[in-house]
């Protein structure tokens, strides 16, 4: 072994195990080569698990064989040739024998119990099994940082969070859990829709009590609470539950030191620990004014994105992230383009439509034009629409929109709900109802919380067609599924009225739909048929210029031809395929195939035509 060198006071536990150990190797006294080791820290854990001095020992003992090599190897010739480096159980029974230690106590003690020393899974009895400390601990006592298994370092915060949102989490965290030299064994609750905010939100709660937060993947690695209350950390659990389900800790919950769990809105937490709940909400507007600013946009820009959109601050940061790149000012239009884009956890539930139409690109009657004009109004609007107004509004006032277009298909329900998303500078998803529902008892009730939750704090547009499948009428109850039926539907009424974003449902027939949902409702527009007149402006704006077609002759057609938009859509793109063959403008002759296809789709009767 190494010559002896100076040995600091602070290891006299150190040195008292080594000098056992090389008596029994040597028949003589001795004292080891310095090893690093912050007594203190070893005296930390031996009161907090209150070692006795040969159970202490032995952990020193453990300790040294994993920090030097030159222990290692004696360990290895005091057991040569029945096992190696590491120790047996009988070898730190023999050696503090006088100190009171036994292999029994040992594998029932509270070094083991904690997994301060970890027992080996030899085919062995007891005796002859051996014993180590894990390294994340043994590196912890040397005043290194090495992660146990299972525990990651947070990523560095992408997330702006407002600062009085800071200040009201820390002093939740700082009265839950206590203060830094006395923290209980408590459970913080943090709840929100964006990931990288509420885990920056858990890294505010953890310094304000002096602690690092590190993301806890699994709970059930050795020695986990002693390397957190060494390296003084707070371990962040991430789970997440729809609407009724239960969030259960696991043997999360058995750690000995205080928990963050960051989870999604919908659950309720099971677990004995004194708990608190913290959730990310929406921040006001002169919130989102001063984050905007901070992610370069001038306070005037800044005042009219923040009036204009209602985001979470994970949201403004992914935004803010997209115009850093552009390297220039950034504007409100900027935004926009950004939004419009998408992004954002939404993608995986719903379809990004970025389709742009204008006003002129609808025909719609005066009345129905004019109401979805204040639809427009209302959305942009939705923001400070109860400033001022009375208490009794103001108190229960919540800024969601929520429309029910209804009408023959081809209407223009769905080139109206575009419009409005253009008008309003939001981003248009259209939900996919056969993703969103489930034959599994509360799966439909999970996605959809979890689809309006995205999408409240990404602030989209959701477009809902075909809504009826989804938000039908409650049945009279005769089995267990009118039952579940009819609770989903009370759920979905309660859920689409809590909602704060923007929602479009469009309908063919709206005695589909459940009569409690009127109430829920700010508007319903009704799309009707296209009369001969607004047929003439579907005709003229499908076609444009690209046809031959007699003015006289496409009066006849609109007079006698019944087709909602859509239908006139399907009708001039086939009727062009038709005429592109030839490779010439489109004529009355492939108008009127087309339209005759159009109809036997329909399962109907076309109309007689003059021939053109």
């Amino acid at each position: 072994m190494n010559a002896p060198q100076a040995v600091p006071r602070n290891s006299a536990v150190l040195v008292q195990a080594l000098g056992r150990l090389r008596a029994l190797l040597t028949g003589q006294e001795w004292e080891p080569p310095h090893l690093p080791l912050d007594q203190p820290r070893l005296m930390k854990l031996a009161s907090r698990l209150q070692l006795g001095e040969g159970e202490l020992l032995a952990v020193a003992l453990l300790y040294a064989v994993e920090v030097d090599p030159s222990v290692a190897r004696a360990v290895a010739q005091v057991q040569s040739p029945v096992a190696g480096a590491r120790c047996m159980s009988g070898l730190l029974a023999s050696l503090f024998a006088r100190d009171g230690v036994t292999v029994a106590g040992l594998w029932a003690g509270s070094a083991a119990k904690e997994g301060l020393i970890v027992w080996d899974d030899e085919e062995a009895p007891l005796p002859e099994r051996t014993v180590h400390m894990p390294p994340h601990l043994a590196a912890a006592l040397n005043g290194l940082h090495a992660l146990p298994p299972g525990l990651l370092a947070l990523t560095q915060p992408k997330v702006v969070v407002p600062e009085d949102a800071s200040r009201g989490l820390a002093d939740v965290a700082r009265a839950l859990f206590g203060p830094a030299e006395d923290i209980r064994d408590s459970l913080l609750v943090i709840r929100g829709q964006c990931p990288a905010e509420i885990e920056q939100l858990s890294a505010v709660a953890a310094a304000a009590i002096g602690r690092t937060p590190y993301r806890l993947e699994n709970p059930d690695a050795p020695g986990l609470a002693l390397w957190l209350d060494l390296a003084g950390g707070i371990p962040v659990l991430a789970r997440e539950a729809g609407p009724g389900e239960a969030i259960d800790l696991g043997s999360a919950d058995r750690i000995d030191a205080p928990i963050i769990l960051v989870a999604s809105n919908d659950g309720h937490v099971v677990s004995a620990r004194p708990t608190r709940e913290w959730r990310a909400s929406i921040p006001s507007a002169e919130q989102r004014r001063e984050l905007w600013q901070r992610w370069g946009l001038s306070p005037d820009a800044a005042a009219r994105v923040a009036a204009r959109y209602r985001q979470s601050a994970g949201r403004i940061a992914e935004v803010g992230r997209s115009l850093g790149s552009t390297g220039a000012a950034s504007t409100v239009a900027d935004v926009t383009a950004i939004m419009g884009r998408g992004g954002g956890r939404i993608d995986a539930l719903a379809r990004l439509s970025t389709a742009t139409v204008a006003r002129q690109d609808i025909v719609l009657p005066a009345d129905l034009a004019s109401s979805l004009d204040r639809l427009r109004d209302r959305i942009l609007m939705r923001n400070g629409l109860a400033d001022g107004l009375g208490p009794t509004l103001a108190a229960r006032y919540r800024p969601g929109v929520r429309a029910l277009f209804t009408g023959e298909s081809g209407t223009g329900k769905t080139l109206a709900a575009h419009w409005l998303a253009n008008e309003a500078g939001l981003p248009l998803y259209r939900v996919d109802l056969s993703a969103m529902t489930s034959k599994w008892i509360g799966e439909t009730e999970k996605n959809i919380s979890t689809l309006l939750d995205t999408a409240e704090h990404g602030d989209v547009l959701l477009f809902f067609d075909e809504a009826d499948s989804l938000f039908g009428s409650r049945t009279d109850v005769s089995d267990a599924h009118d039952r579940h039926a009819n609770a989903q539907t009370n759920f979905l009424l309660q859920r689409i009225e809590d909602y704060t974003g923007v929602a479009i449902l469009a309908t063919n027939s709206r005695d589909r739909f459940d009569a409690a949902f009127a109430r829920r409702l700010d508007m319903v527009l009704e799309f009707p048929l296209p009369d001969a007149a607004a047929r003439r402006q579907l005709w003229d704006h499908h076609l444009g210029s690209g046809h031959v077609i007699a003015p006289s002759r496409l009066d006849q057609i609109a007079a006698a031809v019944d087709l909602a938009g859509g239908h006139v859509r399907n009708v001039v793109l086939a009727a062009a395929a038709r005429a592109r063959t030839d490779d010439r403008p489109i004529a009355a002759c492939d108008l009127d195939a087309a339209i005759e296809e159009e109809y036997t789709k329909l399962g109907r009767t076309a109309p007689p035509l003059a021939p053109g």
